[in-house]
């Protein structure tokens, strides 16, 4: 599994690598708002010192200098970063990010209790509250945004820019050398080319949960899939130049999937594929009518908050401004009434 390490001292070159490589799913003008629309309402920070959930606006530079270890999913990493980007700027305290799956994220904040966040692009397993029960700890979860999984092929295929979620099934199930044509009679017979994240990943596990209905194992394992770790990167390559070519079926057509932000910064070379005749984006994130969006979370402990309170600051902080970044990011703003549930549940073991 490939990991990525960043001291957030370095920050402004991850914030340049998300809007370029996909390194991240986040970036730009950190101060623009985000607006939408569908049936998802998103409030944005008061302009007084109380926040839009009733409580006083955290400023970066009242928290205290102990470190906070934050680790988890590749698709929250960039949010994350996006937001404590802006919180350095403001004269906050330098933190570290792991980016390692939401799996590898529990089993260090479950298991290990190493990291005081877990990042996850899915919720926590029973299993895995369980993990955390037996280190005492009991997870508090805290709801940031939505993102649309989004399956991806490059400009040159133009035969499966919509498909049904039983041919997303097939062609992630499918041995080596397959073609298109094994897919959907109706397709070309291109040589067929898989890409997709680890079994680490929150995006692996949610993509698994819908496309194949919590499958175990996953039928990816056993495909002709490549497994790419956590470099989303390497998906955006494969399949943006894999030299597909309307009317040449010998050149091979690919197909990954990964987290609306990696598609969005390389819309230009990549289509994303429609699910049932639905395409993703905040309207049909918002509406449910997208089959494959999904929650974004974060995870921490009340004990946790107690010991270190620049953890639950920093959260009721992120909390305070996730709406004003995410759009640039690439996501799209969590109900209201979930990011208040969030914000209680800080304030709460905060003292507050």
């Amino acid at each position: 599994m490939s990991r990525e390490f960043w001291r957030l001292g370095a920050v402004a070159l991850a914030i340049a690598l998300v809007a370029t490589a996909c390194g991240g799913d986040e970036s730009g003008d950190s101060t623009a708002a985000t607006t939408t629309s569908g049936s998802t309402t998103t409030t944005q920070p008061a302009a007084s010192g109380v926040d839009s959930w009733g409580y006083d606006l955290v400023d970066p530079l009242d928290v205290g200098s102990g470190d906070i270890g934050i680790a988890g999913s590749s698709t929250v990493f960039p949010l994350s970063v996006a937001v404590i980007a802006q919180w350095q700027d403001e004269g906050g305290p330098q933190y570290s990010i792991d980016s390692i799956g939401s799996g590898g994220g529990f089993e260090r904040f479950c298991v290990e209790g190493a990291s005081d966040i877990s990042n996850a692009s899915r919720a926590i397993k029973e299993s895995e509250v369980e993990s955390c029960g037996g280190i005492g700890r009991t997870p508090i979860e805290i709801r940031v945004g939505s993102d649309a999984l989004t399956a991806v092929v490059s400009k040159g295929n133009t035969f499966a820019s919509s498909l049904t979620l039983e041919q997303l099934a097939t062609a992630f199930s499918l041995p080596a050398g397959s073609t298109w044509a094994d897919v959907d009679p109706a397709f070309p017979p291109h040589p067929l080319a898989s890409y997709s994240p680890g079994a680490d990943s929150g995006t692996f596990d949610y993509f698994n949960e819908v496309v194949f209905d919590e499958a175990e194992p996953s039928p990816i394992l056993s495909s002709g899939a490549n497994i790419v770790g956590e470099d989303d990167n390497i998906t955006v390559r494969g399949v943006a130049d894999d030299g597909c070519a309307e009317g040449d079926t010998t050149t091979t057509c690919a197909i990954g999937f990964f987290g609306f932000a990696f598609f969005q910064a390389n819309a230009g070379d990549l289509t994303a594929v429609a699910v049932g005749g639905v395409a993703p984006g905040a309207d049909t994130v918002n509406d449910g009518s997208y089959p494959i969006s999904r929650p974004l979370f974060m995870y921490t402990d009340a004990g946790i908050v107690a010991d270190k309170p620049q953890v639950g600051e920093f959260i009721l902080y992120y909390l305070q401004n996730v709406n004003s970044l995410i759009g640039e990011v690439g996501y799209f703003p969590a109900p209201d009434a979930q990011l208040q549930g969030a914000a209680d549940a800080i304030a709460a073991a905060l003292g507050l």
